[in-house]
């Protein structure tokens, strides 16, 4: 029996980001005045394209590496977990979720990102699917204390690389590379499409 197809590709967000900061938004605002920015660079991978496409969370691994100064950079994290659109806690809400953990200066950080989709706001559709609300929490668990937090952006030269990492694994000729893609942005076009109309 052949080989599931899958899919790869990688993102950087970067955004104003701050320590000791609780709020997203507050953070975003502390380090951007401050002059500082957390970069997370993400590869994303999916082994089975038909099961991602039947879980209703929509799960793949997520492999990062984090530039944070007071931390480092090229920090490189444990593999986590990436969810696209899975349903949110508030009605109306999809979600897509970044969570991967790192260790620096001898402390475990535990990285939360949340990228928040809202039903009816079809003009805010670019802002929602490239901006990752995030929070830094102590230890291994995002039940850890918040001890960092901002809003890291997928800009648009970012959105432009991103394409050209879209890679199907085990694909057998270009019909399969083709179907792959088609599996993948059916799934994320239409979770678009049944939001915002």
């Amino acid at each position: 029996m052949p080989p599931k197809l899958g899919l790869t590709f990688s993102e950087i967000m970067t955004g104003g980001f701050a320590l000791g900061a609780a709020d997203p938004a507050a953070g975003a605002k502390q380090g951007s005045a401050q002059n500082s920015q957390l970069s997370l660079h993400c590869d994303v991978t999916i082994d089975n394209l038909q099961s991602f496409v039947d879980d209703p969370q929509h799960p793949g691994r997520l492999d990062c590496t984090v530039d944070f100064p007071p931390f480092g950079a090229g920090i490189p994290c444990e593999p986590g977990t990436f969810n696209l659109f899975r349903a949110a806690n508030t009605a109306g809400e999809r979600w897509m979720m970044y969570q991967c953990g790192f260790a620096a200066k001898g402390r475990s950080y535990r990285i939360v990102g949340r990228k928040i989709v809202q039903h009816g706001h079809a003009a805010e559709v670019l802002h929602q699917i490239t901006t990752l609300y995030t929070l830094l929490h102590q230890g291994d668990a995002a039940s850890g204390a918040t001890c960092g937090a901002g809003t890291l952006h997928l800009g648009a030269k970012s959105i432009v690389d991103l394409t050209k990492t879209l890679h199907v694994t085990n694909a057998q000729n270009h019909f399969e590379v083709l179907q792959g893609l088609g599996m993948y942005l059916k799934l994320f076009l239409g979770e678009l499409w049944q939001t915002y109309i």
